[in-house]
């Protein structure tokens, strides 16, 4: 039996240059929107632009760009349409008529890509959420389906056949998938207290998408455990990983610590996005120790860091201790200037690895009390209450107690300073 290879979708996007943007800022926009599409497997095969003041109500473009595109449509053999905004229903609903064709803007291009990218049942629960809740408003009656959204970008992933139900069960559905969610935050909660308690400081990689997290954080582990196994899959495509991935660092000198690698930011991420993976993003927040991976090639560098910091903010992670890692050091001719916690790798050749670890090493433990302690076996509350707020390096019984090397935080050091006093060899 011959098997069709499945048809490529050809692309035609549009993009409205606002007096807000700069020509910089807009044409950017477009190569990342075409990026995405890429990504999400489609053939760009042309790109319209209008400068307007704002977009306009019922079409987004003007009558003479929308007839423009009818004729490209025509010409290019085009059946997509992808807009470098978001739409609101009634601009896509009139779209839709006057093109007769698929249309669909940038955040359900982002929500179709997480929609592929998804493969842990909470990240799959996620983006099912995002993509309901923009849905919802663009059902254009009871029980009707979404024929112009179906198949191809736009379409694939959890929850399609739900897609096609009324509103009501649309809602319900909603619902449901809400309380899963909390249900995981909490887990998640009880995961980081857990954690907490261990002693073990927390490393969450936050950055813009692509900008190598995912290769930085293999890199890092074959570092430190001779390890050439990668712990995170990579690939130059846009948002690779979008589940959390967790390892444990453990240095030579006992200085141990966690590493977590996690979803990628862009400008104009999704709120409905944001929302729904906020259990996922939340694991930055609480971290110990943020990792800002830049990609010091791109010469939207600073835009891009503007973006992830923009994100931190809403998550309220600003004021988390934070390292920028300018990766890619292999790709630039010229270095970018580095301030005080500021460092410049490549993952790929390991550039700069040793001076992150050490960096890092000194933002987690510059405070750390190391203590050896003889505690008798009278006192394992006391044993007890280290392992719990402190890493217990050694351990050994002896004839009359135990003998520990603890590594305490400054602030639990202070907290049980008089209670281990007695015992502090």
């Amino acid at each position: 039996m011959e098997i069709t290879a499945p048809t490529v979708e050809r692309a035609i996007l549009v993009g409205l240059n606002l007096p807000q943007m700069t020509e910089h800022s807009f044409q950017s926009s477009l190569q990342e929107l075409e990026n995405l599409a890429d990504t999400a497997g489609a053939q760009v095969v042309g790109t319209l632009t209008q400068n307007r003041p704002r977009p306009d109500t019922v079409t987004y473009i003007g009558k003479g760009k929308v007839d423009e595109l009818i004729t490209a449509i025509e010409q290019l053999d085009a059946d997509l349409i992808i807009f470098d905004g978001e739409l609101t229903p009634i601009q896509q609903r009139n779209l839709e008529n006057l093109l007769d064709l698929k249309i669909v803007d940038r955040t359900a291009l982002i929500l179709d890509i997480f929609a592929m990218r998804a493969k842990s049942s909470e990240g799959i629960l996620q983006v099912e959420l995002a993509r309901l809740e923009y849905k919802l408003p663009r059902l254009t009656g009871k029980g009707q389906e979404l024929s112009r959204l179906g198949g191809g970008i736009g379409s694939r992933g959890a929850g399609e056949q739900k897609l096609e139900l009324d509103r009501r069960h649309i809602r319900r559905r909603i619902g449901e998938i809400g309380r899963q969610l909390e249900e995981v935050k909490r887990t998640r909660a009880l995961h980081r207290a857990q954690r907490k308690k261990s002693g073990i400081p927390t490393v969450s990689f936050v950055g813009y998408t692509n900008a190598g997290k995912s290769t930085l954080f293999n890199a890092i582990y074959r570092f430190v455990h001779k390890d050439q196994v990668e712990q995170v899959e990579t690939e130059d495509k846009l948002f690779k990983t979008l589940d959390t991935t967790t390892r444990k660092i453990e240095l030579e000198n006992g200085w141990e610590w966690l590493i977590s690698d996690t979803v990628g930011f862009i400008q104009n991420l999704p709120h409905k996005l944001v929302k729904a993976f906020q259990s996922t993003l939340e694991e930055s927040a609480e971290a110990d120790l943020l990792l800002h991976v830049i990609d010091s090639s791109s010469p939207d560098r600073d835009e891009q860091i503007q973006t992830v910091e923009y994100v931190l903010g809403e998550l309220g992670a600003l004021d988390r201790p934070l390292i920028k890692v300018y990766n890619k050091a292999d790709q630039v001719d010229v270095k970018p200037y580095l301030r005080e916690d500021e460092v410049l790798v490549s993952a790929l050749t390991g550039e700069g690895i040793p001076e992150l670890l050490e960096l890092i090493q000194a933002k987690l433990f510059s405070s750390a009390r190391v203590c050896a302690l003889s505690v008798p076996y009278h006192e394992p509350v006391l044993v007890s209450k280290l392992h719990q707020v402190g890493e217990v390096m050694e351990k050994e019984e002896g004839e009359e107690g135990w003998r520990l090397v603890v590594r305490l935080s400054a602030e639990e050091y202070g907290r049980l300073e008089k209670e281990m006093a007695p015992y502090v060899d």
